[in-house]
């Protein structure tokens, strides 16, 4: 009989327990609100906003203000803002085909009109490791590196021949001394620094994708997905009902970020 009550208990309690475990998975920090159209997160958890008159805003890891960018006539609507260096942002303008660097303070270094290098069509950019910029050519289906000037340093073949099929890849991720290429549909294509590929991730139609140190995050649905990428580990979690619907996502090693409704939530990840 005593067994039995015990059985009983534990049954009345595993969907309290469940529950539990899985709000466990994130602890609400805090909530920047404004007008916020899109943002992205650096590796220091330094947070940089876009607003509907299109200018930049750099927030601390505290939610203060840092820094702000207000030249935002000259090149019309920001298509990608690259963060992978927190000393370097880099501003992409996909309607002019220009790169724009700034500094930590959000002052302009350079800039680079990629048609100067017969690259018209380029749909995802990426800071590298050594500081120069990683630029695929849709046109061309080929990877390039470009210096802070625009000069071309190297390319890869052309992708169609080496894979055999097109891709378009709409990220890019200089991270652990290998390039990835993010293609929804064909997955996430790693190459080492010359341009040999290493490997071909099953990953497909994740939203917010981003690797960053170990780890590949992504969203899909009402999931969060979490893969380890030298043990080949999954993990998800359903999302918390307060960001369900958000509409964008980013992630760092310990926190995720979800834009809804022109605020930011952020919350801790175990």
């Amino acid at each position: 009989m005593k067994k039995l009550s015990v059985i009983l208990l534990l049954s009345l309690l595993l969907p309290f327990l469940a529950t539990a475990q899985e709000d466990t998975a994130f602890t609400y920090v805090k909530t920047i609100s404004g007008d916020i159209t899109s943002f992205t997160v650096d590796n220091l958890d330094n947070i940089y906003l876009l607003n509907s008159k299109n200018q930049v805003r750099k927030l601390d890891i505290n939610g203060d203000s840092a820094a702000i960018f207000n030249d935002v006539r000259k090149y019309g609507k920001v298509s990608m803002i690259d963060v992978s260096n927190p000393l370097k942002v880099l501003l992409y303008y996909k309607d002019f085909a220009t790169l724009v660097m700034l500094d930590r303070f959000l002052n302009i270094r350079n800039s680079i009109d990629l048609r100067k290098q017969n690259i018209y069509q380029a749909k995802a950019i990426s800071q590298s490791f050594d500081n120069k910029v990683w630029v695929f050519d849709e046109l061309e289906s080929k990877l390039k590196k470009l210096d802070e000037d625009g000069k071309l340093l190297q390319e890869t073949p052309d992708f169609r021949l080496l894979l055999g099929k097109s891709i378009s890849p709409v990220r890019i991720f200089d991270e652990n001394m290998f390039v990835y290429l993010y293609d929804p549909v064909n997955g996430i294509y790693v190459f080492d620094y010359f341009g040999a590929l290493k490997n071909n991730i099953l990953i497909q139609q994740w939203q917010n994708l981003k690797v960053t140190g170990k780890y590949i995050y992504g969203s899909k649905e009402d999931t969060l997905y979490r893969y380890e990428i030298s043990t080949f580990r999954y993990d998800e979690w359903k999302m918390p009902a307060e960001i369900a619907g958000s509409k964008a996502f980013n992630f760092t090693a310990t926190r995720l970020y979800a834009l809804k409704d022109d605020s930011i939530r952020i919350y801790s990840i175990r």
